[in-house]
């Protein structure tokens, strides 16, 4: 199953704003895309639901693997990700 390990680049984190743009990238997918924080409980969350994503408490800077069995869907989720999306 294609993952991918990726840095939080938005700056305050993946809060309100910056879950919802992940979420609906990920809801076109028809695959499951799953996040988990690394050094957190390893509690896989969906990346279709923003409420899911923010329960991570994934601040600028933390580590989350992306995991799908669509590599397109792994790398888009992972770049959105890795981006400043509270400059979007």
């Amino acid at each position: 199953m294609p993952s991918k390990t990726v840095t939080v680049g938005s700056a305050v984190g993946l809060h309100a704003r910056p879950a919802a743009i992940v979420a609906e990238a990920a809801e076109k997918y028809d695959a499951d895309i799953d996040l988990v924080l690394e050094g957190g409980d390893d509690e896989a969350v969906d990346a279709a639901s923003a409420l899911m994503i923010m329960t991570l408490g994934a601040e600028k800077g933390a580590r989350l693997v992306v995991t799908s069995d669509d590599q397109a869907a792994v790398d888009e989720i992972a770049a959105l990700i890795e981006s400043d999306l509270d400059a979007v």
